[in-house]
């Protein structure tokens, strides 16, 4: 996993974030042995202390992969709260099926096998919190569709943003190979920087991490 701020200080924080317990434990365990596309624990732990505070009745997840990061904020949900997520990989579908019924959570987390440039224009439903961890090339695509369905009051969370870094050098600086992501990268980043319904930011930690919050419009709470 590469990152985008000194080792010793990535090593330092995920040295006194504690490990996980249950299957979640096991998963991070796994994902260390076989390169699993978890979350990184300090992303992990932000999403745990923003949820902590926004309690979520919806939550939309793009890109699901093995389902860590769906069971994770299964943990922060009102009662009766649900997360509906998608995945179009078979074989990272079946890994989180198969963790989602471990967890015993069929009922909570609902697991669509899909693009998610097919599912997102036919959803009508509205989310307290967005996750999109999916094709990063695909992120400027997802947004349109992300702030339509996002609540006001809403977060919308995505994760590794600066691509190892790169998002920040010139195009030029860049392999060839990689120019294109490059460019759809920094393109979302100043949509979601310059989007007057949002305020966002973007986080140095993990592989970078954007986060967005749905104003509400106060027009509509005067009238």
């Amino acid at each position: 996993m590469s990152d985008i701020i000194y080792d010793y200080i990535n090593d330092y924080i995920r040295e006194i974030i504690p490990d996980s317990s249950g299957l979640l434990g096991q998963i991070e365990r796994e994902a260390e042995k076989t390169d699993l596309p978890i979350i990184s624990k300090e992303v992990a732990r932000m999403i745990s202390v923003l949820l902590s505070i926004k309690k979520p009745q919806k939550i939309l997840e793009i890109g699901t992969a093995v389902g860590y990061s769906a069971i994770l904020m299964s943990q922060y949900l009102q009662e009766g709260g649900q997360i509906l997520t998608i995945e179009r990989y078979d074989v990272m579908y079946n890994a989180a099926k198969e963790n989602i019924q471990k967890a015993g959570l069929e009922n909570t987390i609902y697991l669509i096998e899909k693009d998610a440039e097919e599912v997102l224009p036919n959803l009508e439903d509205s989310f307290d919190v967005i996750f999109l961890d999916a094709a990063k090339g695909q992120y400027n695509n997802f947004l349109p569709h992300c702030l339509r369905l996002l609540k006001e009051d809403g977060l919308l969370i995505a994760d590794n943003v600066l691509h190892k870094g790169t998002v920040a050098k010139l195009r030029y600086d860049v392999p060839r190979r990689q120019r294109t992501i490059h460019k759809r990268m920094r393109n979302f980043l100043w949509e979601i920087i310059h989007n007057e319904d949002l305020e966002s930011c973007i986080l140095p930690i993990g592989d970078g991490v954007a986060l967005c919050h749905k104003k509400t419009n106060k027009a509509e709470l005067k009238g």
